[in-house]
This record gives C-alpha cells, sequence and structure tokens, in this order.
C-alpha cells in the first residue's frame, strides 16, 4: 500500500507526519479490561481541566493550529481528538463501539492526536493526505455530510474517505472487518509518534488479536 501526503497539505502544514499501521485483526464487541484502561484514561481528565484548557494541551493545539493554516475553522469543525477529551471533561464518557474503535479513541486519548482507523477491505491501494477541494463532501460516521473544503483528507482511488475530525461511512470498521489500516495523524511532527505507535501495536495485539502486518511513518 502506497501513503503519502500531498505537497499542498505539506507545504501548508510542514510538521504534519502520519503514524500508520496495517494489521489483521479480530473485531469483537466489547472487552472488559480494555475498557478499564479506557476508564484509567478517562480519570487523567475528569475533574482536572475546563474546556478552555483542552485547546492548551500541546498536540491538540498544534492540530489546531494546522487547520487554521488551512483556513477551516477548528472550533467548527473540531479533530476529533478535541471532541473526545472535550466530552470527557464534560463528564459524558465515550461510546462503546467495539474493540478496533475503542482502541481508536483510547490512543487518541493518550496522544491527543487524530485517529482514523479504516477496513483496508474498503480502501484502495494509493493513499494521498490531501487538502478537500470546495464541493467535496461524504457521509460521516453519525454526523451526516461533512464540508470537506479546506480540510486534511485522505483520498484513494474512489474518492475521500477519512480525515482528522470525522470519518466516512465507507470505510467504517464493522464486525465483519478483517484487516485495517491505523493512522495517527500529527501536526506535531514525530515527538513521541513512536511511543504512541508502539502503545497501539500492544493494545491490537492485546485486545484485537492484531497480526501486524507493516508500520510505517510519512512525512
Amino acid at each position: 500500500m502506497k501513503i503519502r501526503i500531498d505537497e499542498e497539505l505539506k507545504e501548508k502544514c510542514p510538521n504534519l507526519v502520519l503514524g500508520c499501521i496495517i494489521a489483521n485483526v479480530k473485531v469483537t464487541e466489547y472487552d472488559e479490561k480494555l475498557w478499564k484502561e479506557i476508564d484509567e484514561e478517562y480519570l487523567k481528565f475528569q475533574g482536572t481541566m475546563e474546556l478552555k484548557d483542552v485547546l492548551q494541551l500541546e498536540n491538540i493545539k498544534a492540530s489546531r493550529d494546522g487547520y487554521k493554516k488551512l483556513k477551516k475553522d477548528p472550533s467548527k469543525y473540531r479533530v476529533s481528538s478535541e471532541s473526545l477529551v472535550r466530552r470527557l471533561v464534560k463528564g459524558l464518557g465515550l461510546y462503546k463501539v467495539n474493540t478496533i474503535v475503542d482502541i481508536n479513541n483510547l490512543i487518541s486519548l493518550k496522544s491527543l492526536n487524530s485517529v482514523g482507523t479504516y477496513d483496508l477491505e474498503k480502501i484502495g491501494e494509493d493513499i494521498c493526505f490531501k487538502v478537500g477541494k470546495p464541493g467535496e463532501t461524504y457521509e460521516g460516521i453519525g454526523r451526516g455530510p461533512i464540508n470537506l473544503e479546506n480540510m486534511p483528507v485522505f483520498q484513494d482511488e474512489k474518492g475521500k474517505f477519512g480525515s482528522a475530525t470525522s470519518d466516512s461511512t465507507r470505510a467504517m470498521i464493522t464486525k465483519d472487518t478483517k484487516c485495517i489500516l491505523m493512522n495517527i495523524i500529527s501536526f506535531n511532527g514525530e515527538k513521541n509518534l513512536q511511543e504512541y505507535i508502539s502503545n497501539s501495536i500492544e493494545l491490537l495485539k492485546k485486545y484485537a488479536y492484531g497480526e501486524i502486518l507493516e508500520v510505517k511513518v510519512v512525512k
């Protein structure tokens, strides 16, 4: 699989880096031990900060700054890591979806980067992370049509399928997913990225019977 960052996006966001993992997995509905880890991460945010403090968390701030450089309003189109942390600060907790989505969200909380995980059978072989064009949309998971203009988005041969804000229904993880592409999206360069990749691999092996096929950092 080829994964690259488009020159226009890289020029506007020079610190943008992707940590990519391809793995065979087994998706299950719920894992109690995984949720114990998620709850432990939850406690780091619950009652320890206010909503205004979320904006100053280093990787979230870097992501918001990236959106501003692209002329995309980061308060209207929040990066997914910020949305997750805001839920916890409000005391709302996280949705239980399935083990892969739950791992995805846990890595996002640990790294404070957006993380997108996709069903490999539903996407193409040539992936480009690029700036969305006027009029481009896709059906976001649980969100309806997403306006992709000026948003950093993943594109394959069929079109756009994922972003740092909300992913598409086309490439979403289901109980039938057998192989995944997980992308850790860092607007803050490679700082601690290897640690987040290693943590992701550990969680995939531990809770999703993960067989790691490929790991790469894309700059």
